[in-house]
Formats: C-alpha cells, sequence, structure tokens
C-alpha cells in the first residue's frame, strides 16, 4: 500500500515538473518582440497582423471599386520575392558570431545555454535561395489578390493567357513568380496548364544596367559614407557594449557587424521557421531601434532618396507601368482590354527606387548618421514599405465620369503624393507626373558622364 502511495505521490510531482517545464516553454512569445524592426528581413505578416490569423483574409471594402458605377480594366503589380534564406555574405557573419558565442561567451543566462545548443544549419550556398515560406508567401498573396481582384485575376483570364507574368532572373524571383502561379492553380484546381513567364532583368533589375548607379553608388565607397559613420556612432557602441556585457565577451571583439549577425540571426529564424529563437535575447528593444535604422540608412542611401541617380535608375519601369495602363486605356476605348493584369516580381531593390522616384515616404529632412534621435517618426522605415512580399498594385478602372486609378501598398490603399483622393482620374495623375513622363530617358540618366562621376545628393 505505502509503495502505492509513494508511486502514486511520485508520479503526481513528476507530471507537475513536466508541465510546468512545458507550461515555460509555451509561455514564450510566439513572436519576438523585435519583429516589427527587422526590415527588409521582415515578415509580411508584421505589416499585416490579421494575417496570422487568416492567411487568405481580404478586407473587401479596402480593396472597393472606387464607387459602384466603376470597373476594373487592369492591374499593374511588382512584387518583391518571397521569404529567402541568407545570402552567402550574411550566411559568413552569422558563422562568426556562432563561433564567438560558443568559445568565448559565458554566464548563467538560460537563453545563453540554448544559443550554445543551437546547431549552425546555414549554409554558403543557400546563398539568399527561396524557402518554403517565401513559396506561399505568394501562392496566398495570388489567392488574395484574386479574391480581391476577381474581374482582373480569374481562371477564364489565365486560361487565355490574359495575365502576364514577368520576373527577374534571379532565382528567388522565378521561384516566387511559379509560387505566385501554383496558387491561381490550387485556388481554381487547374491541373492541365504550364507555368508560363518572362524573365525581364531590364524592368526587374534596372538597377543592374544603369551604368552610373554602378558607378557612383555600387562600387563607389563613399557613396554610404553615412552608414559608415553611424556603424562607429555612440549609439552603435552602447549596443555592442550591452551584447558584450550579456554575452562577458570583451567589447573589441563585439564589432558592428557582429551585433548585426545577431539581430539577422533573430530575423531569419523567425521569418524561415517561425521561431521566437534564443538568439533574439541578445538583442532589447533600443538595441533593434540602432539596428533597424543602420538597415534603413543603408536602403535609404543606397536604394532611396540619398542619391538622385537611385531612383532615375528605375525609370524603364516607371515607364512601362505607365505603358501598361495607356494600352490597357486605349484597347478598352476600341474594345476588350487585351491583358487583365501584369504580375511582375523582383526585389526589394527594383521596390525602393520606384517608390522614391514617385516620392513616396520623403523625409523633410534626409537621413543622416547623425539624426538618429530625430527619425524615430521618419516615414522611410523599409520594413513597413518592402518586407518580403511587398506589393504595389495599381488599379486601372472605368467610371462613369471616366478612368481613375487606384494604388495599393501591401494591400491597402495609398493617395498619390499631392493628390488627397483615393481614386483620383488617370489624367489627373498623368498630369502629375507628366515631367517624368515626357522624360525621365534612362540612357541620358544612366550613361557615365565621365567628367563628373560625383553623386548628386539631396
Amino acid at each position: 500500500m505505502k509503495t502505492t502511495y509513494f508511486l502514486v505521490n511520485f508520479l503526481i510531482t513528476f507530471l507537475s515538473v513536466m508541465v510546468g517545464l512545458s507550461f515555460s516553454k509555451l509561455a514564450r512569445p510566439t513572436i519576438p518582440a523585435i519583429a516589427h524592426y527587422f526590415g527588409t528581413k521582415g515578415r509580411y505578416e508584421e505589416v499585416n497582423p490579421h494575417l496570422s490569423d487568416d492567411i487568405l483574409f481580404v478586407n473587401k471594402s479596402l480593396v472597393a471599386p472606387p464607387s459602384p458605377d466603376c470597373r476594373a480594366i487592369h492591374m499593374v503589380s511588382v512584387i518583391r520575392h518571397g521569404t529567402r534564406y541568407p545570402t552567402t555574405k550574411n550566411v559568413i557573419k552569422i558563422a562568426r558570431l556562432f563561433d564567438l558565442v560558443v568559445s568565448q561567451a559565458s554566464g548563467a543566462a538560460s537563453w545563453l545555454s540554448d544559443i550554445k545548443a543551437w546547431k549552425m544549419w546555414y549554409t554558403e550556398d543557400m546563398d539568399g535561395r527561396l524557402v518554403e515560406k517565401g513559396r506561399d508567401d505568394h501562392r496566398h498573396l495570388a489567392m488574395r489578390l484574386a479574391q480581391s481582384f476577381p474581374t482582373l485575376i480569374s481562371e477564364d483570364h489565365l486560361r487565355a493567357n490574359r495575365i502576364e507574368f514577368i520576373t527577374s532572373s534571379k532565382h528567388r524571383c522565378v521561384d516566387s513568380v511559379k509560387a505566385f502561379q501554383e496558387g491561381l492553380h490550387r485556388l481554381w484546381n487547374v491541373q492541365d496548364m504550364d507555368y508560363k513567364h518572362y524573365v525581364d532583368d531590364s524592368l526587374m533589375r534596372f538597377f543592374d544596367h544603369c551604368e552610373r548607379f554602378v558607378e557612383s553608388v555600387e562600387k563607389n565607397k563613399t557613396a554610404l559614407k553615412e552608414v559608415e559613420r553611424f556603424k562607429s556612432s555612440a549609439v552603435m557602441d552602447a549596443v555592442r557594449r550591452k551584447i558584450s556585457s550579456r554575452l562577458q565577451i570583451p567589447f573589441n571583439q563585439i564589432t558592428p557587424d557582429m551585433a548585426e549577425a545577431a539581430f539577422f540571426l533573430c530575423s531569419y529564424e523567425f521569418a524561415i521557421k517561425s521561431e521566437n529563437s534564443p538568439w533574439c535575447d541578445l538583442l532589447d528593444d533600443s538595441d533593434a531601434q540602432v539596428l533597424e535604422y543602420k538597415s534603413d540608412l543603408k536602403q535609404y542611401w543606397k536604394r532611396g532618396y540619398g542619391h538622385a541617380i537611385n531612383r532615375k535608375s528605375s525609370c524603364p519601369l516607371f515607364h512601362d507601368i505607365f505603358k501598361r495602363l495607356d494600352k490597357a486605356a486605349n484597347d478598352y476605348r476600341f474594345g476588350d482590354v487585351e491583358k487583365t493584369a501584369t504580375i511582375q516580381v523582383g526585389h526589394g531593390e527594383t521596390l525602393l527606387p520606384l517608390l522614391s522616384l514617385m516620392s513616396f515616404f520623403k523625409d523633410k529632412k534626409p537621413l543622416t548618421a547623425e539624426n538618429f534621435s530625430l527619425q524615430h517618426n521618419r516615414k522611410f522605415r523599409s520594413g513597413q514599405i518592402v518586407p518580403y512580399a511587398a506589393n504595389l498594385v495599381f488599379v486601372l478602372y472605368e467610371c462613369s465620369d471616366g478612368l481613375r486609378i487606384q494604388l495599393f501598398l501591401n494591400e491597402k490603399p495609398m493617395t498619390f503624393p499631392k493628390m488627397n483622393q483615393a481614386a483620383p482620374l488617370y489624367e489627373m495623375v498623368r498630369k502629375h507626373y507628366s515631367k517624368l513622363l515626357n522624360g525621365c530617358d534612362f540612357n541620358n540618366e544612366c550613361n557615365v558622364r565621365q567628367a563628373n562621376l560625383r553623386n548628386t545628393e539631396l
């Protein structure tokens, strides 16, 4: 009897401990506290949190036509590829941090033992390839856009080849556009069609073809001087000191790249595997704000407003978008529109110059190494603009008072700069951008001026 009593008590105690341990693991938030600071390495769900509950949810009121008498006639979309693995360069940075922590870090924190137990699974040959989550990003986006604009993206239009698919040559973009098509095929149970797309780097990777951008920004070490200055700033030093203290590793071994690698590890583990990694515990909210700003500085000076050529290199894509909208408008006047939708898949580096060219997310003061404390409410926040699978969608409508256009960024309506209407007349938008439409010549902007390779800064 006594044996049975002790056995029962032992089992109760054992189960209580196990339940307690399970509960403590479950108690850890599934989303890192710093997730909304991940910039271009952020999930699409952080921009649209409702998708975490229902990945196919569409707010029909946000995508409704401008008025009941309007009919959508064409869509042009520019979409960033889905979630990807780290590039080779970042895998090397991550490996260096991991080796340093495993060999030298000390302390009693539970998260530190979890970090040391973590296995380095990133390999250099991953080099930015699309992950399964990235394929899902595009499958689900395709399904939602078909729900949002059923008269433009439909099974009939797909079968009639009235939806055009264009992509960058990079494998992550090609795989993303295939996943987008797969999403449509799944939605309509299409099993007898091949995937068809066109590769066009002149549109999706225009920056590679702009000689002046390559020479004066891409290859110019001084083009990102603000980023380099920020890396050696007092606020970055403070982040490094905190990491040094938490790991009990000498400060001089925690370089800015090491701090950034910890940030990357937290973001990649979450984006790729939906895990709140123990690496996230190395950084607090203020650390993440500093590292987010460092990332935004780079995007600002390399892809955004920092140098005029950044945005002007996107002239071919800008002109192509309006050429497609013009053709749809003209087709409509003389009968049916030939193409109902154009789906173009590129990069964050495709979208940011285009949005800058069109004057979106422009702050009154440029982002610099010195004004971090003044830029907490900045408009130029890459994580809100170009997370994985970010999308810019133009929708042209035929309405009783003429052609109107709506613009959506990441499935949310966006007004054109200096225009207060949600869906202005198309001719008014063309007038607003008339200088760019009549100028912005790629050859003139991108031919290297040998006498003057200096950057034009704002």
